[in-house]
């Protein structure tokens, strides 16, 4: 588990993992990034209470840096990522453990389902867990058990990840799906079980989700200069709607100023059309039955195209000129500069 100013949720990261029942011997391995509100401290109490827990250091505070300290670390065959923004859920590691049994897979990933506290968070989580806002991957709310492209967190064998390396510390995100590519890549099996569920739980504020998306975006921008086609066609959705903004614009001040008129003006409006289109999904989405109360339904009508929208712009950056030192600065305060 990397950690990293993760007080609020550590504890409870934790206790989830400690209360997984199994009969073979398990440890948890926390990777301590350089945290600021007192997460280390935390962690090192609960590592005085229960001899299960191991630390490293993360200085680097790098998530496939803090991973592969981590699984060095570690004792036993089977490598289970657990993330502390999130809980398992009752039975996950057992289940999980049958599953590559059952399948033979080298990798098996579940169902990654949000939850939220304040209205904000509760419409952020509503949709993570939907198609509409982060794309329809299998883990966030697949029903049906088969092969995946790439597993949520991920119970892994020691012995794949030994044969065809561990994270690419190169990667800052996304480091999970090119480490599931070149598990695909030397013969061997990625699987989607939709009866293994961890509880994740999003970021608490709009600037930090903002954060999140755009570094997240500008690395998968980097994997599509490293990989091209082998990323799927659903990442290239948000990019292709931040052009279409941008595109709008220009032509909505050349409007304005009267450079664009006539049949000339009439044809360039069709780029509002797509526009209108988004516009109404993110009214209906927000509208629609289980969206919880006003504030929640205010906010979605914020967040959806937030997550886009950021997502889209860190993309084109990741793309255009690689993410380069692109860090998740959501996490760091009111700072969104490159971690020490």
């Amino acid at each position: 588990m990397p950690v990293l100013n993760e007080r609020a949720y550590l504890q409870h990261a934790v206790e989830s993992v400690l209360a997984q029942d199994l009969d073979v011997p398990a440890e948890l391995v926390l990777a301590l990034g350089p945290s600021t509100d007192g997460t280390t401290e935390l962690a090192r109490m609960l590592a005085s209470d229960d001899d299960r827990i191991r630390l490293v250091d993360n200085p680097a505070a790098h998530i496939p840096v803090g991973l592969n300290a981590a699984i060095r670390a570690s004792r036993y065959p089977t490598v289970i990522r657990v993330d502390a923004h999130s809980e398992l859920s009752p039975g996950y590691a057992a289940r999980a453990l049958r599953t590559l049994e059952r399948t033979g897979a080298a990798n098996v990933g579940g169902v990654m389902h949000a939850e939220g506290r304040t209205p904000f968070q509760k419409a952020v989580a509503r949709l993570y867990n939907s198609p509409v806002g982060l794309g329809g991957g299998a883990y966030h709310g697949g029903a049906r058990e088969s092969e995946a492209e790439s597993a949520y967190l991920g119970v892994m064998r020691r012995d794949v990840l030994d044969e065809v390396g561990l994270f690419d510390e190169t990667i800052r995100r996304g480091e999970d799906w090119e480490l599931n590519l070149r598990i695909r890549q030397a013969g061997h099996l990625v699987w989607f079980d939709p009866d293994l569920s961890v509880t994740y739980w999003p970021r608490e504020s709009w600037l930090r989700l903002a954060r999140q998306f755009r570094a997240t975006g500008a690395w998968r921008g980097e994997l599509v200069r490293r990989f091209g086609r082998r990323n799927g066609l659903r990442f290239f959705a948000p990019p292709a709607l931040v052009l279409i903004v941008a595109v709008a614009v220009v032509i909505g001040v050349l409007q304005l100023t009267g450079v664009l008129t006539g049949a000339a003006s009439l044809i360039a409006s069709a780029i509002y059309l797509p526009l209108v289109a988004y516009a109404l999904l993110v009214l209906a989405v927000a509208l629609m039955p289980g969206g919880g109360g006003i504030r929640q339904r205010l906010w979605t009508l914020l967040v959806l195209p937030t997550m886009h929208l950021s997502w889209g712009f860190g993309f084109l950056g990741g793309v255009l000129r690689g993410a380069r030192d692109t860090v998740d600065a959501s996490r760091l305060g009111t700072r969104n500069t490159p971690l020490p």
